[in-house]
């Protein structure tokens, strides 16, 4: 016997877990079904995350409301064909053969909508339309553009593979009302040519949609960098940006460009900039610092940095500027053992509950020596575990009977494997065979628990609690978590384009993808911090569009463009974001075949 899969009710479950010492409780979505043998199961359905009592009881009930039918127009009478005995003759009946429904052309659809409801309110349609002609032929290149954008959101990868097989298997061209020929690869490819003479304007145009829609402030800027590979075969040209540099992604062997990102703490991004693979951080900042002035004007603004990005020179000249242009910034360790025994003299200050600081003012600047409990925890048992297999590592070793050449390989593996315990240990190898000694270098080990989990901040912001101080530092994650998303979720590599100008506009293409990201990923943080933006997009992408044909007796072919109905999960979702799927497409009915006898 087949049951069918029923759904019974919604409904919150919470899981306690213990995380450094303290309870976090973590929520989530459950549907329970009814399956064969009368049987219960649960379904997870979304995770919510850490959400606090008001976002529960929203979400509570919102599972309470129940769902609400909608009208639907009928414009012709439908009947089987066998169910028409008695039908008086009229032209608005129409009989169907439904022994001969047919089925087609099954395509991914919801996600497709959301990407455009995004694109739509951070009014980039209009944007690019303004700013895209389309071509003599007729090509819109605005939506040639969008078609890049929303694959590189939904289902990252080649644009080779956008015009082979994902385009035919979106709903894209439903939605745009276009044909394959948006998504010729030649016209992929051409639109890449049309947008880096816009990108300053969409910077602009985004900062105005970020305080419209989120009631951004641009007081707080963060600032970093990262780098994204190629495996491609040098050498090129002397003005060419792919070079050999300092991997963040670990291949050190392929050529590179560097992504330099300015974004608010929210994850806003406000401007970016391609730069060779060789460019030391340490030389990107100023040009920066000049080109947000120009285009926000003078203002107090902070800058939070990480280590080894602002020198001496553009730090003095930040202090000096007209009004002075305040940073945070971390200090490299090596500048904490000139000040340790200054910092020794200072008495500890609660920052926050689980941080304490001391506070060291010199020449104007202020330094912040924080200490955090639950990074302590963290760094100590990174550290530990290390340690223990480094340790147990070297055991081995010691007891292996090899030669020379290969002891000397198996120590370089296991200093490969644990850099940070590898400091921590003494290891001499005999010159004159494969033997070896070690030991812990308890010095170095007592000085490694000293500075656990402790940070040296340099700020010239002299007036500000240490809390404020010590959460701007902090929120340092969200432009890490930015590069993350870049690379995870939409995929910015591989970067398969050869031409310089086309892999800046693959990242530009990225950077909007990225845009769409964020606008989603704030508007889920106000429901549930829990929600992703990749989960919400994987939901609606199981809305499929699909064709329905039903011949009618006189010949002709009745046609039912629909979507699927949205699962309980998706129109809870719905509801939550305010959003409303647009009416079904309405049907078509072919014209009458021509009679061969008829001399017309």
């Amino acid at each position: 016997m087949f049951w069918r899969y029923l759904s019974l009710a919604m409904f919150l479950r919470s899981t306690i877990r213990k995380k450094d010492g303290k309870e976090h409780r973590y929520w989530s979505l459950v549907e329970s079904k009814r399956v064969s043998g009368g049987r219960v199961v649960q379904r997870h359905v979304l995770y919510l995350g850490e959400i606090n009592s008001s976002q529960e009881l929203a979400w509570r009930k919102s599972i309470a409301v129940p769902e609400a039918g909608g009208e639907r127009s009928r414009s012709l009478s439908l009947f089987a064909e066998d169910r028409c005995e008695g039908e008086l003759s009229d032209a608005s009946i129409v009989r169907l053969k439904l022994s001969q429904l047919r089925l087609s052309r099954p395509r991914q659809w919801g996600a497709c909508w959301l990407a455009l409801k995004l694109w739509e309110e951070l009014r980039l349609d209009r944007f690019w339309a303004e700013r895209l002609a389309p071509s003599r032929k007729g090509t819109r290149w605005d939506r040639v553009l969008f078609v890049l954008v929303a694959y590189r959101l939904i289902a990252p990868g080649a644009e080779w593979r956008l015009h082979r097989e994902w385009y035919g298997r979106s709903g894209l061209a439903d939605l745009l009302e276009a044909d394959a020929a948006l998504a010729d690869s030649h016209k992929l490819y051409r639109c890449h040519d049309r947008l880096l003479a816009h990108k300053q304007a969409v910077f602009d145009h985004l900062v105005g949609r970020w305080r419209d829609l989120f009631n951004a402030s641009f007081e707080v800027l963060l600032y970093d960098l990262t780098s994204t590979y190629f495996e491609a075969e040098p050498p090129f040209s002397d003005e060419d940006k792919r070079r050999f540099g300092y991997s963040r992604d670990h291949r050190p062997d392929c050529v590179q460009v560097v992504i330099a990102l300015i974004v608010t703490p929210e994850g806003l991004p406000l401007a970016y900039e391609v730069l060779a693979g060789n460019t030391a951080d340490n030389t990107t900042l100023r040009n920066f610092l000049d080109r947000i002035e120009r285009q926000y004007g003078k203002a107090r603004r902070i800058w939070v940095m990480d280590r080894g990005i602002p020198t001496e020179a553009v730090l003095e000249m930040m202090r000096q500027a007209d009004p002075p242009v305040s940073y945070l910034v971390g200090t490299p360790k090596r500048r904490l053992s000139r000040l340790e025994q200054e910092l020794l003299t200072k008495p500890w200050h609660e920052a926050r509950p689980g941080v304490q600081v001391k506070l060291l003012p010199q020449e104007g600047e202020l330094y912040v020596f924080a200490e955090s409990k639950d990074r302590l925890a963290k760094e100590r048992a990174m550290r530990r575990r290390q340690l223990k297999g480094l340790w147990a590592r070297l055991a081995q070793l010691s007891a292996m009977r090899l030669k020379r050449e290969e002891l000397l390989m198996k120590l370089g593996a296991a200093r490969q494997k644990a850099p940070t315990a590898w400091r921590l240990v003494d290891i001499e190898v005999d010159p004159g065979s494969p033997a070896f000694t070690y030991r812990l270098d308890r010095d170095k080990l007592r000085t490694a628990r000293r500075r656990e989990g402790r940070y040296l901040l340099r700020t010239n912001l002299t007036e500000h609690d240490p809390a404020k101080l010590w959460s701007y530092y902090l929120q340092l994650v969200t432009v890490e978590a930015v590069f993350k998303n870049l690379k995870g979720d939409l995929a910015i590599r591989p970067i398969y384009h050869q031409d310089e100008a086309r892999i800046e506009a693959h990242i530009f293409i990225a950077f909007l993808a990225y845009c769409l990201h964020i606008t989603l990923k704030r508007r889920l943080h106000a429901l549930a911090p829990g929600l992703t933006p990749r989960s919400v997009l994987e939901k609606f992408a199981a809305v499929q569009m699909i064709d329905v044909h039903v011949p009618t007796t006189d010949g002709r072919e009745l046609m039912f463009t629909r979507y699927t109905l949205p699962e309980p999960e998706l129109s809870l979702l719905l509801a939550k974001l305010k959003l409303d799927l647009p009416a079904q497409p309405p049907p078509k009915i072919s014209a009458a075949a021509a009679d061969p006898e008829d001399p017309l």
